[in-house]
């Protein structure tokens, strides 16, 4: 009986037959008809109950996904159902989400046909990373007759691990090409000078730049020659992320902590792609995640691994022993990428001092992020004085934001000030310029 439910159309109909009960005693001749009726709604019932419950048929179902989410991704969700009834049936899928998801009125219907095999699809959209545990598969089952559904429990609890992003890092891993890259907003850098290892000389191609003629080989070949240099590989990566309380302010249900944390992996992954060497730093009150820059097997698997382990932290950011320990850590010239957030020109000319003497002994990139949500808002009509007041002082704090960028920039210390959703573009595009113009 537990496994039993009543639909809405039984219970109307029920209803509609109780007010004729009611109005029968005025209509003397509705009695046998309302009588005979609900005899005949008890029959259906039974008939009903009888075809779900007493038969040997039953659904199955099974459920398909990655073995790792991608943070705040669309990760697909595939689930497979087949039935071994004879008769079409109205099928209502409920699938125990994670609570992470905070979805609490999740269904699929679908319908059946008989003996038939039917896929559906949804798509989850994780917002934090870590453990998400799905339950069981609920499925409740009725027949054409539509007076009760069967509900059918499906054990199918799994654990799955949500990830910065895969899907992020495998798209730009794809758009690597230079003619890809563009669609995505990567730019083409023209690279400049030559910092660049002689490889060979070879015949000229289309495209190739004029400057690099050969033009003794030219002459001995009585063919255009050009000198191919290889370009400078094993230069250091390292992406610092700062886990301090200015980095959990959250955009489009993401802190900033995981736009930097999902940006770093995809650096990290192109920078092991140019065969450079790539490393990580965390840090907030103290250092807690130090990965020396290698390009080694297994080197961002474990850069992955750090990066999902990341914890938020409600301390402030000790600049001090982040400075000591890369100038223990990091022995040689590296591009260092600083993810962080300044919310005032005080806050930046506290630790400005340190990422002066960072920038002398590394190539420094500082990324901080723009306050859409403020700026969107300091854009809108105002209503009335209070409206003002409070868009004016969203002007002074957005114009704070970018006195921090030129200040930085007159310390000739590289800076992105970025929309979280574009931080991973932004920061790829500044790699790859850095790399081009041999700066590192």
């Amino acid at each position: 009986m537990k496994s039993l439910y009543l639909k809405n159309s039984f219970c109307i109909i029920l209803l509609l037959i109780a007010i004729g009960f009611a109005l029968s005693f005025g209509f003397n001749y509705l009695f046998p008809v309302l009588k005979v009726t609900l005899i005949v709604l008890m029959a259906l019932v039974m008939v009903d109950v009888m075809i779900l419950f007493f038969q040997k048929q039953t659904v199955f179902v099974s459920r398909e996904m990655a073995e790792q989410l991608s943070l705040g991704d669309v990760n697909k969700v595939k689930l497979t159902i087949s039935s071994s009834y004879s008769i079409p049936l109205d099928v209502e899928v409920i699938d125990e989400l994670p609570y992470q998801l905070q979805e609490r009125s999740f269904s699929i219907n679908a319908f059946f046909k008989p003996k038939k095999l039917i896929r559906l699809t949804y798509t989850i959209h994780p917002l934090l990373r870590g453990n998400y545990n799905f339950g069981d598969i609920l499925i409740f089952t009725g027949t054409p007759l539509n007076f009760v559904k069967r509900r059918v429990r499906i054990p199918a609890q799994m654990d799955v691990p949500v990830y910065p992003s895969i899907i992020q890092m495998k798209k730009f891993e794809i758009l690597s090409l230079p003619n890809m890259m563009l669609q995505y907003g990567v730019k083409k850098v023209r690279r400049i000078g030559h910092s660049y290892e002689f490889e060979q000389i070879r015949n000229y191609a289309l495209g190739d730049d004029v400057r690099n003629i050969n033009w003794k080989a030219s002459a001995k070949s009585n063919s255009i020659m050009v000198n191919q240099f290889e370009e400078e590989r094993s230069q250091q990566i390292y992406c610092i992320v700062d886990r301090s309380r200015v980095m959990k302010m959250p955009f489009n249900g993401l802190s900033l902590l995981d736009y930097a944390i999902n940006s770093s992996l995809v650096i990290s992954n192109t920078a092991l792609k140019k065969n450079d060497r790539a490393g990580l730093i965390s840090y907030a009150e103290n250092i807690d995640s130090k990965i020396k820059a290698n390009n080694k097997t297994g080197q961002l698997n474990r850069i992955l691994q750090s990066l999902y382990n990341e914890k938020q932290s409600a301390g402030e950011a000790n600049y001090e022993l982040l400075y000591n320990g890369i100038r223990n850590m990091v022995k040689t010239r590296s591009l260092l990428f600083l993810f962080t957030n300044f919310e005032s020109v005080y806050a930046l000319r506290r630790v400005l001092n340190l990422l002066r003497r960072l920038n002398k002994s590394h190539l420094l990139v500082v990324i901080f992020f723009e306050n859409t949500e403020l700026k969107q808002y300091s854009n809108e009509a105002s209503r009335d004085l209070r409206d003002v007041y409070f868009k004016t002082a969203a002007k002074e704090f957005l114009y704070d934001k970018e006195q921090i960028a030129l200040e930085l920039r007159k310390h000739k210390i590289q800076t992105i000030y970025t929309k979280p959703e574009d931080l991973t573009i932004n920061v790829l595009n500044k790699y790859l310029e850095l790399k081009a113009r041999g700066a590192i």
